[in-house]
């Protein structure tokens, strides 16, 4: 029993001893890894600290700008339709043509019309002999002045007949009310059309509008002629150039926002009318400090950088509150918290520590990283 005992003991106190000295190699082993602070691993030497991308805080130019959503639509938008129900016999455009004002689209059946007129002119050619004989009878007196004249009332009457019928003629061809392109068509000769059915449609796209609607609040910086740029899903960011038109005299009571027409030039016909347009109202420009969208990290409401500080030896990584403000182009503009010059990490956020060690990448150790933060390869905006 005594000796069962003993052997416990040994064993325990074997163990025991194993476990130190697993701990101090251990703790031998991250000396030799890390270094003093003052020896070549430290955070003075050349391989201490985090290495980080710097950035610079470097002043750039931010618009004021209104943001909304519209629908693009022709110029003069409008769909070819018959005021009769009658036969078409003839189509003289094709689908996407390009047509002016006035050129002659479909040509509906007008027998009767034809007809007609074949009637109003041999009345006028009646008329007109008659008036003519009693003319050169009156003027030799052998006719009586008022019957000259009911003649000639005659072949006026006759002439409006032939004009009327040739209106009716004229009312059988369809024509392009102004200049524009036609859209897709199904009608061919034979096909019977009805008021109001759509024969084709013709937008006049040289040119389109887009209503969108603006909160009153922007109702002061708003005015007619004032420039906007637009773009559409179709063609990413591309942007298009325009100008405010007009401004609705009424304000909507339930959303309280009022309508605005833009224009935009649509050479070649890009923009095609019922496309969704996001239209950017630029109220003036400001310059403030702006920092690349990688160097700023967000939490909750606010938002922090980390700026590259000097430290006793080396750089360190101070967590800085900041209040940012637009982003564009890749940019955010910096409100408060730095000013234009100060070094801030550029990347790797998550990975640093307040007040942590840091060495910036490139350079020979965080000492020599200040004159590099004013070259042109540094990630602050080109100006």
């Amino acid at each position: 029993m005594i000796k069962r005992h003993f052997f416990l003991a040994a064993a325990a106190v074997i163990m025991g001893l194993m476990i130190v000295a697993v701990i101090m190699r251990l703790a031998f082993a991250g000396d030799e890894k890390g270094g003093g602070p003052g020896g070549p691993g430290g955070a003075g030497g050349r391989g201490g600290g985090q290495e980080v991308s710097q950035a610079l805080a470097t002043p750039r130019e931010f618009s004021n700008q209104i943001r909304v959503l519209g629908v693009a639509r022709g110029r003069r938008s409008v769909n070819i339709t018959s005021s009769t129900s009658e036969l078409i016999t003839r189509v003289m455009f094709t689908d996407g043509q390009r047509v002016a004002a006035g050129t002659p689209l479909v040509q509906l059946q007008a027998t009767e019309e034809d007809a007609g007129i074949v009637l109003a002119r041999a009345q006028v050619a009646q008329a007109e002999r008659q008036y003519e004989r009693f003319n050169a009878l009156g003027e030799r007196g052998f006719a009586p002045q008022m019957m000259v004249e009911q003649y000639r009332t005659e072949l006026e009457t006759a002439r409006a007949s032939l004009s009327a019928a040739q209106a009716r003629r004229g009312d059988r061809t369809i024509r392009a009310p102004f200049g524009g392109v036609l859209g897709l068509s199904t009608v061919t000769a034979g096909t019977l059309v009805n008021p109001g059915g759509v024969i084709a449609t013709l937008d006049d796209i040289d040119v389109v509008r887009v209503d969108f609607p603006v909160p009153e609040r922007y109702l002061s910086v708003l005015r007619s002629g004032q420039s906007i740029s637009a773009t559409v899903d179709a063609y990413g960011d591309e942007s298009f150039g325009g100008r405010i038109a007009l401004i609705d005299t009424r304000v909507n009571e339930q959303t309280r926002s009022v309508t605005a027409r833009a224009e935009i030039p649509n050479p070649g016909g890009r923009i095609r009318p019922g496309m969704a347009v996001r239209v950017v109202v630029t109220q003036g420009q400001r310059t403030a400090p702006a920092v690349p969208e990688a160097a700023v990290q967000y939490e909750g409401d606010g938002a922090f950088v980390y700026r590259i500080a000097a430290a006793e030896k080396g750089s360190t990584a101070q967590r800085v509150e900041v209040e940012t403000g637009a982003v564009e182009s890749g940019f955010v503009e910096i409100i408060s918290g730095l000013n234009a010059g100060d070094r801030v990490v550029g990347s790797g956020l998550n990975r640093i520590q307040p007040g942590a060690s840091i060495r910036v990448a490139g350079t020979g150790g965080p000492r020599s990283a200040a004159p590099a933060a004013g070259s042109a390869a540094t990630q602050g905006p080109a100006r």
